[in-house]
C-alpha cells in the first residue's frame, strides 16, 4: 500500500507543529514527522539562516533558499518514506512559499509555484491542514519570534490571505480547520480525517489485489492519491 503525505499550513503560531507532533504520535511508527525547512543536514542549516533576522534576505533569495531546503528534504526523506508505505506528517511544505514569498512577500503564487515544481518535480501532500486563526490572536500565544514573526502582524494579515487564496485553488487538498477552539478538539477532528482518507487507501490496494473472475474485468482501482474531504467542511 502507497503512503500517504499530510502537511500542516498556516500562519505563525497557528498550531501547526502540536498538530502535526500529535497526528504522529497517533498514529506510531507508521508516521514520519518532518518540519520544514529542516529535516536534513542541509535544511537545518539553511533553516537556522532564514530564520535569523539578522540575516539581510531579499524576498527571491527567500523563496530560492525555501525550495533548496524543500527538495532535500524530498528526495532524502519524504518521497523514500512515502515509497515504503509510511505517512509522512510535514510541519509546512510548499504551500508555506506560496503564502509567505508568493502572497505575503509579493512574488506571485504562480512564479513561487514554477520555481518549486522544478524543485520538487510535482510532489504535493495528498492532503493539507489549513490550521486558521486570526492573525492577532496567534501573534498572543507564547513562542519565540524569528524573523517572519518580527515583521509584525501586517505580514501575517498577508499571509493568511494568501492561504485563503490557496484553499480556493486546491479544494481537492486542502481541509480548512478552526483552530480557534481546544487543542485536542482540532486533533481529534485531524485524525479522524487521516485515518479516513487511510481507510481508502487500504480499499484502493486491495481492490489493486484482487483476481477478477473470468471472463470479467477487475474494477478500476483508485489512483495513487486518495480524494481529499471536501473543502470548506470545519470540525
Amino acid at each position: 500500500m502507497g503512503g500517504l503525505f499530510v502537511s500542516f499550513e498556516g500562519v505563525d503560531r497557528s498550531g501547526k507543529t502540536t498538530q502535526a507532533r500529535l497526528l504522529a504520535q497517533a498514529l506510531g511508527d507508521r508516521a514520519v514527522l518532518v518540519r520544514e525547512p529542516g529535516g536534513t543536514a542541509l535544511g537545518e542549516r539553511l533553516r537556522a539562516l532564514l530564520k535569523d533576522a539578522a540575516v539581510a534576505l531579499d524576498a527571491h533569495a527567500e523563496a530560492l533558499l525555501f525550495a533548496a531546503a524543500r527538495a532535500q528534504l524530498a528526495v532524502e526523506v519524504v518521497r523514500p518514506a512515502l515509497a515504503a508505505g509510511r505517512v509522512v506528517v510535514c510541519d509546512r511544505f510548499v504551500d508555506s512559499s506560496l503564502a509567505y514569498q508568493g502572497a505575503a512577500r509579493g512574488l506571485g503564487i504562480d512564479r513561487v509555484l514554477a520555481i518549486n515544481d522544478f524543485a520538487l518535480e510535482g510532489l504535493r501532500p495528498d492532503v493539507t491542514f489549513l490550521l486558521a486563526v486570526d492573525p492577532s490572536a496567534a501573534a498572543a500565544r507564547a513562542g519565540e519570534s524569528d524573523r517572519f514573526e518580527s515583521e509584525g502582524v501586517r505580514l501575517q494579515r498577508a499571509v493568511a490571505d494568501g492561504y485563503e487564496e490557496l484553499a480556493r485553488r486546491f479544494p481537492e487538498r486542502f481541509v480548512r480547520v478552526a483552530a480557534d477552539r481546544p487543542v485536542t478538539a482540532v486533533h481529534q477532528f485531524v485524525l479522524r480525517k487521516v485515518q479516513e482518507l487511510l481507510a481508502v487507501r487500504a480499499r484502493g490496494s486491495a481492490a489493486r489485489g484482487a483476481t477478477p473472475a473470468a471472463g470479467e474485468r477487475a474494477a478500476a482501482a483508485p489512483g495513487d492519491h486518495a480524494p481529499a474531504p471536501q473543502r470548506g467542511r470545519e470540525s
